[in-house]
């Protein structure tokens, strides 16, 4: 599946400052395929930039607040469970994005499960953001040579071996980077260059890295040997294999069941629990899918809001387990708004207001809410709110004033409507309808 057109779409939102746009669409995209490098990259920096735009202390207390999502991420990468961690990570890391333990842990589930071009762009991050941590830059220069770009993985390990000069690893590795792009200049063919490897460890760690690489055909033909097999034995273990495979082969319906076959033997797992919520997850949006590309816009409705039932139900089960989940909390409001559960949407929001780095957005939504509900006057006051220090131009401004407008246009208020109208077409005159309302309030 090509992603280039919602990947532009999230860099022109996270330029335009839109970060929290930003943040959802490339989140959007890694939903579906974890290892889009290019994706995972632009999240990463739109996170980062969203953190710098906000201001507000609170450093230490959300380290405290992020430890329980920390320590269940090591216990699933523990278990083997690298797309559950993953995903664990990347909830902690979406209100915390500077944590290098966070970071780290996330390249390395992203580099165990297969997904290298992720973990390239995480690793990368680290390196940026904390350009003295030398495991980082070790981890980014492997998965740089692994990637085949060698010039750029010599970098890394040079950059490492400033730090620590006796750091046998990277030594190792730059004589390894060396003798490779000397062989690649000389112009010997892959063969020769591969005899002329010494290392057996080296040779080895090669091998076992391209077994990792499999590809469709290999995935199925693993697929045949693990049916074969069950069919001798209900092994657990072979029914946690194929689900594995037939997710990899971008088959979640088919490896939901067999995580639900598991968990009848694994009753009440909690990896084994999140991971069949995210399989759910992955099929709803798989459906959604196909139902827009044959044209059926209201079953495509319909499993659109089946996924915001579901995910609404995943982020309450979160929250359960670690009640102090802020922004789980902002998500679930944001699902429950979707659903028009107005109530349960507001009671979520209003906590999640006292957090600095999801204030904004969070009095975006509690102002939607209330505008729903008819209460123009409160929706005035959490709109305005949000409002406060934003610059102009950003997207969410835009729509804020847009809304206000839309208020003082229900209040009979001619001229404040004309005037948040007016304030939108000053710097974006093909935003919505704000061209049309200037002419008709002329």
């Amino acid at each position: 599946m090509d992603f280039t057109k919602q990947i532009r779409k999230a860099d022109v939102a996270a330029k335009k400052r839109n970060y929290d746009f930003a943040v959802e669409l490339y989140q959007q995209i890694l939903d579906i395929d974890l290892d889009q490098g290019e994706a995972r990259a632009g999240l990463r920096q739109a996170l980062k930039k969203r953190h710098d735009s906000k201001k507000g202390g609170g450093g230490f207390f959300r380290a405290l607040s992020g430890a329980p999502q920390l320590a269940a991420a090591r216990a699933l990468h523990k278990a083997r469970k690298f797309d559950a961690c993953a995903k664990t990570l990347e909830s902690l890391l979406a209100s915390n994005p500077l944590d290098e333990d966070a970071n780290l842990l996330l390249g390395m589930a992203l580099e165990d499960g297969g997904h290298y071009r992720s973990a390239r762009a995480v690793y990368e991050f680290i390196a940026e953001i904390a350009p003295r941590n030398c495991q980082g830059l070790k981890r980014a220069g492997a998965m740089t040579a692994r990637l085949g770009d060698h010039e750029k993985a010599l970098e890394y390990y040079e950059r490492a071996l400033a730090i620590d000069p006796r750091d046998q690893e990277s030594i190792k590795a730059r004589k390894d980077m060396s003798a490779e792009r000397a062989m690649a200049k000389s112009s010997l063919p892959i063969g020769h260059s591969r005899e002329q490897i010494k290392d057996k460890d080296r040779s080895a760690e090669m091998e076992r890295e391209k077994r990792l690489h499999q590809s469709d055909d290999e995935l199925r033909e693993e697929l045949a040997r693990l049916e074969a097999r069950y069919a001798e034995s209900r092994d657990v273990a072979v029914m946690e294999r194929m689900a594995e495979v037939h997710e990899k082969l971008k088959d979640p319906e088919t490896a939901l069941e067999w995580v639900e076959r598991v968990l009848s033997y694994k009753k009440d797992d909690p990896a084994l629990v999140a991971r069949a919520a995210d399989l759910r997850g992955k099929a709803l949006k798989k459906a959604i899918v196909h139902a827009g590309k044959t044209g059926d816009e209201a079953r495509a409705g319909q499993l659109e809001r089946e996924l915001w039932r579901h995910e609404a139900d995943e982020l309450r089960r979160r929250i359960a387990s670690n009640p102090g989940d802020l922004a789980s909390r902002l998500q679930l409001g944001r699902r429950l708004l979707r659903l028009g559960e107005l109530d349960g949407a507001m009671a979520e929001l209003q906590k999640t207001t006292s957090d600095p780095r999801n204030r904004r957005e969070a009095q975006f939504l509690l102002a939607q809410c209330f505008q729903a509900k008819g209460f123009r006057d409160l929706a005035r006051k959490e709109y305005n709110n949000a409002l406060d220090g934003a610059p102009q131009n950003d997207e969410r401004a835009k729509e804020i004033l847009y809304n206000l407008g839309a208020l003082a246009e229900d209040d009979q208020d001619v001229a404040a409507a004309r005037a948040f109208y007016s304030r939108v077409f000053e710097v974006d005159i093909g935003y919505r309808d704000v061209a049309q309302k200037m002419e008709r309030f002329r």
